[in-house]
């Protein structure tokens, strides 16, 4: 092959011979290229089924089982944590395995032909991945350290966004954006750790690399010197060695990705093995139709914190009558409504809904049958008939023109520049509250529900909201099974039964005059102000 090639010949015979190397250069680059797709598209498909399963498995908590954790976290977790993956799935995970296979195949074709190359080939190699691993258990513990910053740090961004005016209206802000600076400060210095170890870390393994390369070459060098080896497969042996290193070099490269990989992944790992709360109820049989009576029977409830919320509860909601739940703080409403709507089963006792086991229903079924409106419904960045139709998504513009009808909602919105198009921001920014709570209401009522269930519907509203809303619950509750939990004593006048919760049972039942005769708790509770409980309920 030497003769051939260089012999003298002129250039020009010679580029029968170099022609084919340019398609193989341009065939290198499309592989690259197509690897390079087909890993960020694979990467594209894990994310969103990691972000799925996260969604299912959050959903599947509930509120009760995620009272303890912070949205901005949580936040962070489906947002940044998922995208860490990207550059994981993406980057090192092909670059592993070509760091596997490459070297070896480059070995195989330099051992024949040269034995002390491939000899220096294969004792400097795994000095790469060595350093990669020493220097990489120190920035894992870094990195974990930063996750924890960011997943703080959004927390309390979050936070601080959504209580922003109440902070202005207290002169508060100024303190919070200090904390915020603060925390950005710490979060900041750790990801400089992190990327000091990832420079460091990427040096020696460059360094490493091109270590190798260059004792290859000397070696080459002299033996051609001395005419020990044959100019060809010295030339042959010189190209290959920077191709053998690279697929190492590029993997340390990419060793960054898997420790930001973990760093969140932990985290998600930790919430998806969460267990699940129990079943609760089965799909062995769905409810029935038409507004339903409710039996608690002795029904206790002890959550996984160890807190008692029901203590032997035992009272009847009746079909198409309204029923309001008072009490102190912690008396065990909250507990109530989260049976009811299958966040938590019982862990004593039965709850019956027209005589048949709750725990026997079909979730879904059941839930279809109940519209809920707590006492700070959410209002999503949207036209104001998107929101309503949150209640039933496929319902027409005729439908949500009705349940607007039906709570008196279609008052104000016809007075709105856009009507039933009119653009509001999250959290119902540009409506009032009473606004707001018509807007939930008439959430409900497109539902058709046969049971609502409501959280206090006229609470921080002034006079006039107050009646148009309480107004607006009257005709709502037409027919259907209502469960008021009441803060206010104006919303339980019109109960047609009180049921009074202290110590997770039920202490006192029986209309407004009439417990007020009784002169018991809920007397004193009256007597004290008229709010029944604090908003917070319990």
């Amino acid at each position: 092959m030497d003769a051939v090639i260089f012999s003298g010949a002129a250039l020009e015979e010679q580029w029968p011979r170099l022609w084919p190397m340019l398609a193989i250069i341009g065939l290198r680059a499309v592989a690259v290229w197509t690897a390079e797709a087909a890993a960020l598209a694979a990467a594209g498909r894990v994310k969103q089924a990691v972000r799925s399963e996260l969604m299912e498995r959050l959903l599947a908590l509930g509120p009760v089982a995620l009272a303890g954790e912070r949205t901005g976290e949580l936040s962070a977790l489906l947002v940044d944590g998922v995208e860490a993956l990207e550059a994981y799935c993406a980057r090192f995970l092909p670059a592993m395995a070509t760091a596997t296979l490459v070297p070896l195949a480059v070995l195989a074709a330099v051992l024949p032909l040269d034995r002390l190359s491939a000899l220096v080939l294969a004792l400097t190699a795994p000095l790469i991945p060595l350093f990669m691993v020493l220097i990489g258990r120190g920035a894992e513990r870094l990195n974990q350290r930063q996750w924890a910053k960011l997943a703080r740090l959004s927390a309390h961004f979050l936070e601080v966004v959504q209580g922003l005016t109440v902070l202005k209206l207290f002169n508060a802000s100024r303190r919070e954006a200090d904390v915020i600076a603060r925390v950005s400060e710490e979060y900041r210095l750790v990801t400089m750790s992190v990327l000091r170890v990832a420079f460091l870390s990427a040096l020696a393994l460059e360094f490493f690399a091109t270590l190798g390369v260059a004792l290859v070459a000397v070696l080459v060098g002299f033996r051609l010197l001395w005419g020990d080896l044959a100019f060809g497969r010295g030339l042959f042996v010189l190209l290959l060695a920077p191709e053998f290193y690279l697929p190492l070099r590029s993997l340390g490269a990419h060793y960054h990705a898997r420790m930001d990989a973990i760093g969140a992944a932990g985290r998600m790992v930790g919430l998806l093995s969460r267990a699940l709360p129990a079943p609760g109820m089965s799909a062995a049989a769905g409810p029935g139709d038409g507004a339903p009576s409710l039996r608690f029977d002795d029904v206790h409830l002890t959550y996984a914190d160890g807190r008692k919320g029901l203590d032997g509860a035992d009272f009847t909601l009746r079909a198409r009558s309204v029923t309001a739940l008072v009490g102190p703080s912690g008396a065990g409403k909250s507990s109530v409504v989260n049976i009811l709507l299958g966040f938590v089963p019982p862990t004593a006792g039965a709850v019956l809904v027209d005589g048949r086991p709750l725990v026997e229903m079909d979730r879904d079924a059941w839930r279809r049958r109940i519209a809920w409106v707590p006492q700070r419904p959410h209002l999503f960045r949207g036209t104001i008939a998107d929101n309503i139709r949150l209640g039933a998504p496929e319902a027409d513009d005729r439908a949500v023109e009705q349940a607007a009808r039906l709570t008196g909602a279609d008052a104000f919105i016809g007075r709105l520049p856009a009507g039933y198009g009119h653009a509001i921001g999250e959290g119902g920014g540009g409506l009032s509250g009473g606004q707001a709570r018509l807007i939930a209401l008439t959430r409900a009522a497109l539902r058709d529900a046969q049971m609502l269930i409501l959280d206090e519907p006229t609470a921080s509203l002034d006079r006039g909201e107050e009646l148009r809303v309480g107004e607006a619950v009257r005709r709502l509750a037409l027919g259907r099974t209502v469960l008021v939990v009441a803060h206010r004593l104006e919303t339980v006048r019109s109960a047609g039964v009180i049921l009074l919760l202290d110590g997770g049972r039920v202490a006192e039942r029986g209309g407004h005059e009439e417990l007020m005769r009784a002169d018991g708790l809920y007397a004193a509770l009256v007597r004290s102000g008229g709010a029944l409980m604090p908003a917070a309920g319990g």
